[in-house]
């Protein structure tokens, strides 16, 4: 395969990428609610996986399809953002320390 054609790929994957990253959900949960979140229904895989706020009292999950524990109430998010929403959010005193 000619290096001209693995570049057009690649940038065509980093592409599609960038869209799947940019259609996503993120919703700011209450750290209270963990244990009720089914793993299989989004992009993070277990409690370890997920992003907390600093006082560890709210967590990020990220999904395409609303997760049916949503839906039916039995988690209800504090927020709900698109990926412009959560970059801010995700440079917020709460959520990032600034001596990192």
């Amino acid at each position: 395969m000619e290096l001209a054609s693995i570049w057009k790929r690649l940038t065509e994957q980093q592409t599609h990428l960038k869209k799947m990253e940019n259609s996503r959900t993120y919703s700011i949960i209450n750290i209270s609610d963990i244990n009720d979140i089914d793993f299989s229904q989004v992009i993070e895989t277990s409690i370890d996986t997920v992003r907390k706020s600093l006082d560890e009292t709210q967590f990020i999950i990220k999904y395409n399809i609303t997760p049916s524990f949503i839906n039916d109430g039995t988690v209800v998010p504090l927020q709900v953002l698109n990926y412009t929403e959560i970059m801010e959010l995700l440079n917020s005193l709460e959520w990032s320390n600034d001596n990192e």
